[in-house]
């Protein structure tokens, strides 16, 4: 990525003669070795596509954010190239999931719309460091050294283990950490004001930005926060209004809850991740809700 960056800055050119971005696409999938896609109209994925169909759009589309956008992850890049390492950056489109080996054996896999990177020289550190944003489920490998293995939140969150298994979410100006086996340190960057916090397997520790102080630190069932990495959606109790959300979050549709009272409702079922049809046909019958698709938005009602 960086060589997309260098290649960038070296044009100097007003801002009226900037190329359009289908040929900056074209630019970068000639220096990758590509061949031109014939464009094509947008669609959900096909429900049995986890792999990563989208990749090289992916890998030319993180090449022109880091133009367009300015800031964000043209930041957390510049952050790495300072330090002199170069980066890996992996990210999944909505309706995907994407499982990325690490260089000491652990393994992610990332949950829709969700992004990971971390520096080439992961085992060089005194610690093994990744960014994440979005969900990831993470099986970390014990080093004999028993390296400590960081996973960093903008939520100013980092997860700290030495070899186990749990999930990280950060979205919605929420974090969470829920942990399957093993165990993990959760710290804080204000660590003045909150102490670290130890998980056992089958606790959940939850945070939000509005309330930065308080912090959620109870059991759980795991299956309802780890089954999307076998492409299920698990709900337990869940109110309506965040099913909505999870939708939301995993198709990239639009979801509106109409009736208010809904939201009080809960649903509890195991559904196919792959399938967002199936999913609202059993919402529909099963809990006697309405559903209506406007394009590339859900309507739910009484």
């Amino acid at each position: 990525m960086s060589k997309f960056v260098e290649m960038l800055e070296q044009e100097e050119v007003s801002a009226s003669e900037l190329p359009s971005t289908e040929r900056l696409e074209s630019r970068l999938f000639h220096q990758l070795g590509f061949e031109p896609e014939q464009p094509r109209s947008l669609e959900l994925p096909e429900p049995e596509s986890t792999a990563r169909p989208l990749w090289r759009r992916w890998a030319a589309a993180a090449a022109v954010l880091v133009l367009a956008a300015g800031g964000g992850w043209l930041w957390q890049h510049q952050q790495g190239q300072a330090s002199g390492a170069a980066e890996k950056y992996y990210a999944t489109a909505y309706g995907e999931t994407s499982t990325v080996y690490l260089p000491d054996g652990s393994e992610v896999k990332l949950n829709s719309h969700s992004t990971l990177r971390y520096a080439d020289n992961l085992l060089d550190g005194k610690a093994r460091e990744v960014w994440l944003d979005g969900e990831g489920y993470f099986s970390i490998k014990h080093l004999p050294d028993s390296r400590r293995f960081i996973v960093h939140t903008t939520a100013g969150l980092n997860v700290e283990v030495l070899g186990t298994k749990f999930t990280v979410f950060r979205r919605h100006a929420q974090a969470r950490v829920v942990l399957l086996s093993g165990k993990v340190r959760v710290a804080f960057a204000d660590s003045s004001k909150r102490k670290p916090v130890i998980l056992k397997p089958g606790e959940l520790l939850e945070t939000r930005d509005a309330q930065p102080q308080k912090v959620v630190h109870k059991p759980v069932h795991v299956d309802t926060y780890a089954a999307w990495k076998d492409d299920k959606l698990v709900f337990d109790e869940t109110p309506v209004a965040e099913v909505a959300t999870r939708l939301s979050d995993t198709y990239g549709v639009k979801v509106i809850v109409a009736t208010p009272a809904l939201n009080q409702r809960t649903v509890t079922g195991t559904f196919p991740a792959g399938e967002l049809n199936t999913v609202l046909q059993v919402l529909e019958k099963s809990f006697k809700l309405t559903v209506e698709r406007q394009q590339n938005q859900i309507v739910l009602s009484e």
